[in-house]
């Protein structure tokens, strides 16, 4: 049983990497003060190579996991080593899908694939102006299901698979304490954390269509401020009892 007091899932880009470069600085410099209290889960549309990428970087915080491509991936924050209790029903149920996706989606106005190689998922860029429901209709007739977020982005999932859920079955897999859990978002690929129950934030500069669809979540805090400030402004409003 995991005895942090505070267990932080947070999106990354315009929530855990949004706000200014002090906002940031002020949240990453609290959290590594009280880094063993704290366990760090990044909940992502990213890969993993993005991921490396910020860790070589090495101005965040490296995170305990990893809960990347929108709920698809689940590793260790270190090594990348998979959480396979957790991943593995994910790769069974997909399977070989993202090659039957390729073909069904492939003549679809409004979409454009994305770059990069993609294990349990397919994702797209997407023209809001010009995407048929047509395409929509395809994916779930194909037992698949479709996220849109930022009106930008189109990924296709498994059945059942998103932020929320996987963090939900990651939960329960470390036997973690989900009264101690902080989700953290801005965009309507964070709306399935929020519908977890968990205490949330969504930071101020989340989108319209999400804040809109979080005012039904009692757990959901509304900060006022963006990014990294939202969220050391839930930390507080939660009050997780950090100790110094």
């Amino acid at each position: 049983m995991c005895d942090h007091r505070l267990i932080l899932a947070t999106d990354l880009d315009g929530t855990f990497l949004g706000g200014s470069a002090d906002q940031r600085r002020s949240l990453y410099d609290m959290l590594t003060r009280h880094r063993r209290q704290i366990m760090i889960v990044f909940v992502t549309g990213r890969d993993l190579g993005f991921i490396d990428t910020l860790k070589a970087e090495g101005d965040v915080p490296v995170p305990d996991y990893v809960i990347g491509d929108v709920g698809t991936t689940i590793v260790r924050g270190d090594t990348f080593e998979p959480i396979a209790a957790v991943q593995d029903p994910i790769s069974r149920v997909w399977a070989e899908s993202g090659e039957r996706v390729k073909e069904m989606l492939r003549d679809e106005p409004g979409l454009k694939p994305q770059p990069g190689t993609f294990e349990r998922r397919m994702s797209y860029y997407y023209d809001p102006q010009t995407l048929r429901p047509e395409a929509m209709a395809k994916v779930e007739a194909a037992g698949l299901q479709w996220l849109t977020s930022a009106d930008m982005y189109f990924d296709v999932l498994p059945p059942g698979v998103s932020k929320g859920p996987t963090l939900l079955n990651f939960i329960d897999a470390l036997q973690l304490d989900a009264a101690r859990c902080l989700v953290a978002g801005d965009t309507m690929n964070d709306l399935s954390l929020f519908e977890t129950g968990l205490k949330g934030v969504a930071v101020g500069n989340a989108e319209p269509r999400l804040q809109a669809e979080l005012h039904r979540l009692p757990q959901t805090w509304f900060s006022p401020e963006p990014g990294c400030a939202g969220i050391a402004d839930a930390i507080r409003h939660f009050d997780f009892k950090l100790e110094d």
